[in-house]
Formats: C-alpha cells, structure tokens, sequence
C-alpha cells in the first residue's frame, strides 16, 4: 500500500463536523453544570428573601453586571481555547478590565465613606463563607468544563484548565450572587473576585493532568 492510498483510505471516512459543535458542546457542559451549581445554592443555601426588593437597587445590579460579564467572558475563554492554539488573550483583558473597574468603584466608595466604616464594607458579615461558598458552587463548573475540553482539542493544557477554573468561578459567583445580599462594592471587589481566582488556580493546576491527551 503507498503513502498516497493510506491517506486517501483515513480520510475517506472522514465525516464533516458542524461548525457548531464546539458551541453545543460548552452549552451542554457548562448548561448542565451550571443548573447542578444553581440548585446547589438553592437547596444548600436559599435565595436571599429580600430579593424582589434587593431587585430594585443599583447595587444588585452592579453585583449582578459584574458577575455576569466575567461568566460570559470566562465561557467565551472556554470555547476559544477548545481550539488547537486557541488564544484566549481577548477574554482575559475583558476579564481584567471589569475586575480593575470594580476596585476603582471599590476604592471610590471607600473615599466616600468615613473610615471607621471601611472595615464593615470589607468584611461585611459573611466574609468567613463567601469566598468559600463560591469555590464549592464552582466545582460542577469545573468538572462540566473540564467535559468540554476534554472531547475538544486544546494544546495548551494549563492556560485551557486556567479558562475552565476561571469560568467555573465566575458563573459560580454569578449563581452565589442570588442567595448573598451583600452589596458593598469593596466587599465584591475583594472576595467574590478571590472567589473567582481560586478555581482559576485550581484549574491551571488540574487540567496539566485532566487534560493530558
């Protein structure tokens, strides 16, 4: 058999693959996880019972705006990286942006507030869980990210188990921000964004290992 009649017998069983495939794959993965997460926080922890009227101020949707836009960014690292040398330059940038627009907003607020109030707006009264409430509502995240990835084809194991931690936690703070009724914007800046960070970390080190080929 010659070089020419192997190539031909491998790839005339080729069959061509929809242009949306990766796409259904991250919103199956991450779809299914993220409803895992949600009714993780439902059950475990409860919706906030002020939420029709925490629904009425510009903190909850700036707690809200924040979240969401380093989840969807996250899931849009997810896709990109799915891809042989896929760059997921554009969503960390996002990613950073919104976080150094929260710190600035943080930093405001606490020029405007007297400073033996700084502490409270820091801590509020659930800093002892937050962060970790956010990393345990991330860990379906990660492992539907993970199922993404892994039926995919990144090349770049640790910056692809990066994207997934980082989704996993930002979607995770997203899902977390309907049962807190913290509001503080310094409160935010700080532990919801470390919140998001350490599953990120997680991930990077992880996926050299979940991912391997």
């Amino acid at each position: 058999m010659t070089t020419d009649d192997l190539i031909a017998r491998l790839t005339g069983e080729l069959k061509p693959v929809s242009r949306l495939a990766v796409f259904w794959r991250v919103v199956i993965g991450l779809g299914i996880s993220l409803v895992v997460s949600s009714a993780m926080m439902y059950f475990w922890l409860g919706m906030r019972p002020d939420m029709m009227t925490a629904a009425g101020t510009m903190m909850f949707w700036t707690k809200f705006a924040y979240t969401l836009i380093l989840a969807v960014a996250g899931t849009w690292a997810v896709k990109r990286i799915a891809y042989p040398l896929g760059s997921i330059r554009v969503s960390l940038a996002v990613m950073a942006a919104t976080i150094v627009v929260m710190i600035v907003l943080a930093m405001a607020k606490l020029a405007m507030t007297p400073p033996d109030q700084h502490m409270a707006m820091m801590t509020g009264h659930t800093v002892a869980v937050c962060t970790r409430n956010i990393v345990l509502l991330s860990l379906p995240l990660l492992v539907g990210a993970f199922w993404v990835l892994r039926g995919l084809a990144p090349t770049r194991l640790t910056v692809a188990g990066a994207a997934a931690g980082l989704a996993a936690g930002a979607i995770a703070s997203l899902v977390y921000s309907f049962h807190c009724d913290e509001s503080a914007m310094p409160f935010i800046a700080v532990w919801y964004t470390l919140g998001i960070l350490i599953p990120g970390l997680i991930g990077a080190i992880a996926g050299r290992f979940v991912l391997r080929w």
